[in-house]
């Protein structure tokens, strides 16, 4: 059972007895004196007043029967939750025995459910006995946060085995070097290469564990700087021109003019544009280009002026079902192949979440038998600075930048 967070039975308490003031209040004060002919106005519902003013949902029950409901509790269990027997409406166990347990004089309880009238998600259920045969039940909705423990819990478990599979090959074929293979030398390089591989895939997935544990820790610090994507963009060329020409592929670069600066951290945005014109290369067809187009994108419809940076590859392209998930941690569309490739399975998680902190967007789409498209916007300086232009206009290691 999950622990009250400090200072929530406080809250409770003092919300009980404020609801306990106001119905005793309501019992001790005299009838109006009664007028021949007069319709008797209704009595006032304090009751319902005072947890109207709660923010989550709740109840006031007596019995099993609910005497009044706000609006949060309306929201998740209907209009006919008000004056009704949770023992029909609800029809919890786990919520029947928490209002139970807190029916007794100065009786309290909490409960986690799961799954409460027409929503489907995980609850704290607290009561509270409020005096005068009333409980308080308060609903805190923790969906969300069970979700980000199961994630994290995934997260680590798929952490450890990504690295324990290298290193169980490793292990492997250190006892054969030790044994069988001692003096085989043929086989001596044969494996040495092979753990050489293992070796620096657990290398890379360490490191992109890292990078998004530093990513993560700053994710809620927007950056401040202000750069030019250009420079960033030809980087990346020139660093993975070699890999370019060595898989018979090529990079075409096309920018526009006078690109304004953006707000962005320029070790963060280059590893984004390495990560995504990476993928691009892994997974474009032999003797296919990979397109990187830099232009500026107009505020539009409450998104803020950007430079939109397009990464477009002709490979195979996604099946459709397979692109909400893209950004999860170590999701893949095909491991065998992604593991044969080098990659972790992180690196869209790392994109993902540095776009996120520099307050941007990732867009991807796909076509199958077309290949993928992959969008990032990056907000704009609020003030462009002015700044020289270069441009670079070469064909060598299958690189080539043209100035639209």
């Amino acid at each position: 059972m999950t622990a009250l967070p400090p200072g929530a039975w406080t809250v409770l308490l003092t919300a009980a007895a404020l609801l306990v003031g106001l119905l005793i209040g309501r019992r001790s004060r005299p009838p109006p004196p009664m007028v021949a002919d007069a319709p008797l106005p209704p009595p006032p519902r304090h009751d319902i007043v005072s947890i109207e003013a709660l923010v989550d949902p709740a109840l006031v029950v007596e019995g099993f029967i609910a005497v009044a409901a706000n609006a949060g509790a309306r929201r998740i269990f209907g209009d006919r939750i008000s004056g009704s027997d949770l023992q029909l409406t609800l029809r919890h166990p786990l919520v029947l025995d928490t209002v139970a347990e807190a029916a007794v004089p100065g009786g309290r309880a909490q409960r986690e459910v799961v799954g409460l009238g027409n929503a489907v998600g995980a609850w704290m259920v607290y009561a509270v006995n409020a005096g005068g045969g009333h409980v308080l039940v308060l609903f805190d909705d923790i969906t969300q946060a069970r979700m980000t423990e199961r994630m994290r819990v995934d997260f680590v478990a798929n952490a450890s085995h990504e690295l324990r599979t290298p290193l169980a090959t490793l292990s492997g074929f250190i006892e054969t070097l030790q044994g069988p293979a001692a003096e085989d030398a043929p086989a001596r390089t044969r494996f040495l290469d092979i753990m050489q591989k293992e070796a620096q895939r657990m290398s890379r997935l360490i490191d992109d564990l890292l990078s998004l544990s530093r990513i993560e820790i700053d994710k809620h610090v927007r950056p401040s700087a202000q750069l030019q994507l250009r420079g960033i963009v030809a980087e990346v060329g020139k660093t993975l021109a070699m890999r370019f020409e060595s898989d018979q592929r090529r990079l075409e670069i096309h920018e526009a003019p006078d690109l304004p600066p953006v707000i962005a951290d320029r070790d963060q945005m280059l590893q984004v544009l390495h990560n995504l014109v990476s993928n691009a290369l892994k997974y474009g067809r032999t003797g296919t280009t990979v397109t990187v187009t830099v232009a500026p994108e107009p505020a539009a419809a409450g998104q803020p002026a950007s430079v939109r940076v397009t990464i477009a590859d002709a490979g195979d392209g996604i099946p459709a079902e397979h692109l909400p998930r893209l950004t999860e941690r170590f999701y893949r569309v095909d491991s065998q192949r992604s593991r044969k490739m080098g990659g972790t399975g992180l690196g869209l998680a790392i994109v993902k979440h540095i776009v996120e902190r520099h307050r941007g967007r990732l867009e991807i789409e796909s076509r199958l038998g077309e290949g993928t498209k992959v969008s990032v916007l990056v907000p704009q300086a609020p003030a462009p600075a002015a700044s020289a232009r270069t441009s670079i206009s070469s064909a060598k290691g299958g690189v080539t930048e043209v100035q639209q």
